[in-house]
């Protein structure tokens, strides 16, 4: 009888946690991880309590709703069967995308991490296919089933299936678009192309950004080809036409496509993510909504401090439930606002009144000290079968926001006097900079009840 009880026991145990992992599967995963990850600035009961002067440790990983992992349950592509683009062959890279652009992290992880790879990934799909048809580009027929294939092979393994529009791409970007040249021969009858390798088969991420070297060898060489066309624009004096910038612009991706060509696959990404990240880290990717409650309750001299900084603190939570962003782009976005603060009267530092820091203008992962800076330089997040999908969060960023001067022009990265990432001093209350990364973890648990079953 008690056997018989211990087994009725067990089977409604099981289907109990079949149910609940069921329930879990209808909800979207965007929302089920803005649930775990979207929190304002208060305590979390998942991550451990830091101060100031404690020494930092690692995050404790955050258990996300099952079943959510991407690989393990990766299902079979429905492909067109027009697109001669070799996806085996580029199955590693293709792997890597499907990752950085996994399906609840892609809008998140966006403007960081999943486009530049993205975009990575298109130029060296069709750079490396061009060894065959000695083509930089693909026709208009084949560019949209090519594109559709794209997408369906980095779904299948765990991708967002909104990445046309998370990353804005277009058929288009598989072709030359307005750029003349697309033939091989023809291309490196036009440029210098010994010099154009050499000056970029390999890059330094942070010298580049400041030397500009390969970025360099690839204008002269986009411009080169862009005077091919049959109707040469005019580029006199300062008057460029608009019609020969985008050019120019398109045929930069003929000139990626060619580099991605004498590479391998593995270092032509890291060439494409260098170049990538250095337009990346030189905006503030965040939008700031209207500011005027800010400004009637700090400008023109603040006679209520609480006020002001209740006013600040509710517009700073909106802008942490934009994206990730990077450490450079948090010193950009702090400069932004501050000098459009400064446009409503508002003259006193309140970064420092409120104690706003970098941290706050990216995305929370936690408490009040857990708000997650992407590294300046390229990244990619990781996947692994116990851990799940994890990605690095530059934790020296528990430091005040530094208020711009107008009088003065913003600091550059590129000074050789300032360190890379330039971060201002911490106070007296901040007098320990965390000087560690950690890997934040979303767990991604296969589900029990399947295994039991």
């Amino acid at each position: 009888m008690s056997a018989g009880v211990s087994l009725l026991t067990m089977l409604f145990l099981e289907l109990f946690m079949l149910f609940a992992c069921f329930h879990e599967c209808l909800s979207s995963p965007v929302d089920q991880l803005k649930s775990y990850i979207l929190t304002q600035r208060g305590a979390d009961a998942f991550l451990p309590e830091i101060t100031p002067s404690a020494a930092p440790q690692p995050f404790l990983p955050l258990l996300a709703p099952s079943p959510l992992s991407p690989f393990t349950n990766s299902t079979i592509p429905k492909l067109s069967g027009l697109c001669m683009l070799n996806f085996t062959a580029s199955q590693s890279l293709m792997t890597m995308t499907s990752t950085d652009c996994w399906a609840a992290f892609a809008p998140l992880l966006a403007n960081v991490i999943c486009c530049p790879q993205l975009h990575a990934t298109l130029v060296i799909l069709v750079g490396q296919f061009s060894k065959e048809t000695g083509v930089l580009a693909l026709n208009r027929t084949l560019a949209k089933p090519c594109l559709s294939d794209i997408e369906q092979v980095l779904e299948g393994q765990g991708a967002s299936d909104d990445l046309k529009q998370v990353c804005l791409i277009h058929p288009s970007n598989l072709t030359e678009a307005s750029c003349p040249v697309k033939d091989v021969d023809e291309f490196e009858n036009t440029v210098n192309s010994s010099e154009l390798l050499a000056s970029c088969e390999k890059i330094d991420p942070v010298k580049e950004c400041c030397d500009q070297v390969c970025q360099g060898a690839i204008s002269d060489a986009a411009t080169r080809i862009a005077l091919k066309a049959s109707d040469p624009l005019s580029m006199d004096g300062t008057h460029v036409l608009p019609e020969h910038s985008t050019r120019v612009n398109d045929c930069k991706s003929i000139v990626l496509r060619w580099l991605a060509s004498k590479l391998d696959p593995y270092r032509a990404k890291e060439v494409l993510r260098g170049l990538t990240n250095c337009n990346v880290n030189k905006v503030c990717p965040l939008v700031f909504p209207n500011m005027r409650h800010v400004a009637n309750s700090c400008g023109n001299g603040i006679s209520n401090q609480t006020a002001c900084c209740d006013a600040m603190d509710s517009y700073v939570s909106h802008l942490q439930k934009q994206t990730l962003i990077t450490n450079l782009q948090a010193l950009d976005c702090a400069t932004s606002l501050g000098l459009k603060l400064q446009t409503y009267n508002i003259t006193k530092n309140v970064y420092s009144l409120c104690h706003i820091s970098l941290k706050d203008f990216s995305l929370q992962v936690g408490s009040q000290v857990s708000g997650c800076l992407l590294p300046s330089l390229p990244s990619d997040a990781t996947f692994d079968q116990f851990s799940g999908i994890s990605f690095i969060c530059d934790l020296n960023d528990n430091i005040p926001a530094p208020w711009p001067d107008p009088s003065l022009l913003p600091a550059s990265s590129c000074n050789k006097t300032v360190r890379i990432p330039a971060l201002p001093a911490a106070t007296n209350a901040q007098s320990r900079l965390y000087n560690e990364y950690a890997a934040v973890y979303l767990l991604i648990a296969s589900s029990l009840t399947m295994i039991i079953l």
